[in-house]
């Protein structure tokens, strides 16, 4: 049985067989925002739109061949413009997507779902295409899997907007991927960590006037550690879900320092953690890089020595940042 997926263009369901939402990015230029559908409805919607927003606007002033336009397009790309666009084909889709989830003889009535909104240059009077993917989607059991990173590649280009074309881009990197990684980190000098190639990247360190052997306390817990991720600044993308965490630290008094953290500091890691839309919050049972970045874009992973930093499950700060940014659902 093939996987029910749904394709909407400008609020028409494709009568033809939809491919994967990978192999769908991968086709066309655009910028997008992925976001998961529950019970509850499409969670944190509204940041969403604006993101998508965001990335478009960028993308048709400065990249605009990664939208699809041969040059900059001269009117202002507004929140409030394609607001109603998206939403229209977002309704299409979902409504047609339970249906079929609905269907007799399917299994997924309860699934969540991923939603894909992609807008991208068109003939269209107006000059843009909305299209919505939609598919099934499992999450992970937080706490059961954790991630197997490896830092192999660089930061990207536009780093601030999210675009289709970088799901073509990124197979580069795949040269690099060693057996068992489960998401690819960047880096421009080898050191600091951007993020992932479709996740942002924490860690929990132990603060520095905190290193030493001694006993932790629950107490001191939120004394003795802080947070990192890098800062929009040094070219990642401002994710949902990475905002959202950097929220909930600030609720929970948790601290956390907007600075690229460091692989020539790894010892000082107690805990790192991955975010996306879809799977949330993951923690990472490993990291690993090449011993030397050197000449790192002419290797292949079996070229290389790796050093490994080896994590102990799902640690206590980043389970308590994934319970505290459930109660925002």
């Amino acid at each position: 049985m093939s996987p029910l997926v749904v394709l909407v263009a400008d609020g028409a369901i494709s009568p033809h067989a939809p491919p994967s939402a990978a192999a769908f990015l991968e086709s066309t230029p655009g910028a997008y925002t992925t976001a998961r559908a529950s019970s509850a409805g499409l969670l944190w919607w509204p940041r969403h739109l604006l993101r998508l927003a965001d990335s478009a606007r960028i993308l048709a002033h400065s990249h605009p061949h990664l939208l699809g336009l041969p040059v900059p397009l001269p009117r202002i790309l507004s929140t409030a413009s394609l607001e109603p666009l998206v939403n229209q084909s977002v309704r299409v889709g979902v409504h047609e997507m339970r249906r079929r989830m609905l269907a007799p003889g399917e299994c997924c009535s309860g699934e969540d779902m991923a939603l894909t909104a992609l807008v991208r240059a068109s003939g269209a009077k107006d000059g843009l295409e909305v299209c919505i993917h939609l598919g099934v989607y499992v999450p992970p059991v937080f706490g059961d899997a954790g991630a197997r990173l490896a830092v192999a590649g660089s930061g990207r280009e536009a780093a601030a907007a999210k675009y289709a074309s970088w799901a073509r881009m990124r197979k580069s990197m795949e040269k690099m991927r060693p057996p068992g990684a489960t998401e690819l980190l960047l880096t421009n000098d080898g050191d600091h960590i951007l993020e992932g190639s479709i996740t942002n990247f924490f860690v929990v360190c132990l603060k520095e006037e905190h290193q030493s052997n001694e006993p932790l306390s629950v107490q001191t817990m939120t004394d003795r550690f802080e947070v990192q991720t890098a800062p929009l600044s040094d070219g990642i993308l401002p994710g949902i879900m990475r905002q959202i965490v950097i929220e909930a630290c600030h609720d929970l008094g948790i601290p956390i320092r907007k600075v690229s953290p460091s692989w020539s500091k790894r010892e000082s890691w107690e805990e790192a953690f991955i975010t996306s839309s879809l799977r949330l919050i993951q923690h990472v049972d490993t990291v690993q890089a090449p011993l030397l970045w050197e000449d790192i874009e002419t290797k292949t992973w079996s070229d290389v020595s790796w050093v490994v930093k080896q994590f102990q499950g799902a640690g206590c700060i980043t389970t308590q940042i994934q319970v505290s940014c459930l109660t925002e659902l």
